[in-house]
């Protein structure tokens, strides 16, 4: 029996979309996670699951769904059923609470890449002017962004110039799958795997006294590693070091110190480091705070009712 999952879409529809799934990826997914579908044509979008079964859509053939973006749920259940609450009461869809409630660069997108039709029979005297400068850069590089035809063409409309080119079948359009969050990635420098040993150490130094900034560097980081054990940032030890990028880069480039890079979140909570003490309330707020407190012994939900910079 073939499996089915519904799909909540950032886009302002009413219905969620069905598409058809294996059995083994109805194992993996869950409520709640990103999944990458296509919708309509040609477009890619980030789908968010909502329900997985076994009963097909009526209406349509169920397409594949094109990849699985996370390995446990982004959203939970009761994040669902709380923007299905906040749907029905501003009267929008599920999908627009989607797109609101999710950062986007949890979305993935898809960007429209036109291509050279390589099977195609070009005549330059049936191109007009426009037709013929986009036939021109395509041969001189392998795919153009719809950004790139308005900038060549020097016009904000391209296309019904590129549906022409379409129709005489001159050019293919391809979906570019990207996602818009990049990773913060940290450089890390540690000595090179060459110089290792004790003895090549020893003959290094030796070598570098007729450099003693990158000396130094060398130095600098035998102090830095003895005394942490965890990989030394590259801006870090120029920083000890006094040494210039350049210099560090020089030793890159003679093999002496190898540079790679470590994915960071860009939030770290450090439990350890120093709380800074919390603001003391006035009056007013203390009787405040103990009022919302006897509240929430007998109700849930509390209103605070203060004019704006009243300190609420």
């Amino acid at each position: 029996m073939e499996s089915f999952v519904d799909v909540i879409l950032p886009i302002p529809l009413e219905k969620q979309f069905t598409y058809c799934i294996s059995k083994e990826t109805a194992a993996i997914l869950v409520p709640g996670m990103r999944v990458a579908v296509p919708f309509g044509k040609s477009k890619i979008f980030t789908g968010l699951v909502s329900k997985i079964h076994t009963n097909p859509p009526l209406a349509y053939e169920a397409k594949e769904i094109h990849q699985i973006l996370d390995t446990q749920p982004t959203v939970t259940k009761v994040q669902l059923e709380h923007w299905k609450w906040m749907a029905a009461y501003y009267m929008c869809t599920l999908g627009e609470v989607f797109r609101s409630a999710v950062p986007s660069s949890f979305l993935l997108e898809s960007e429209t890449l036109i291509l050279k039709n390589e099977d195609a029979q070009i005549e330059d005297v049936h191109l007009d002017d426009n037709e013929f400068l986009i036939q021109e850069a395509l041969e001189h590089q392998p795919s153009l962004k719809i950004n790139d035809v308005s900038g060549i063409l020097d016009r904000k409309t391209v296309l019904p110039v590129l549906q022409k080119m379409l129709d005489k079948d001159l050019i293919k359009l391809k979906e570019e799958v990207h996602e818009q969050y990049k990773p913060k990635m940290v450089r890390y420098i540690g000595l090179s795997d060459e110089v290792a040993s004790e003895e090549k150490l020893e003959e290094l130094l030796k070598n570098l006294n007729r450099a003693p900034a990158q000396s130094r560097v060398i130095l600098t980081l035998f102090q830095m590693q003895a005394g942490n054990k965890k990989p030394i940032k590259a801006a870090d030890l120029q920083q000890e070091s006094g040494a210039s990028a350049t210099i560090i880069k020089s030793l890159v480039d003679k093999e002496i110190l190898k540079t790679y890079f470590i994915r960071t979140d860009r939030v770290v909570y450090d439990p350890e480091a120093e709380r800074k003490p919390s603001k003391s309330l006035n009056d007013f707020q203390k009787n405040s705070l103990q009022s919302i407190k006897s509240s929430f012994e007998n109700k849930k939900v509390s209103l605070l009712h203060g004019v704006t910079s009243s300190g609420k």
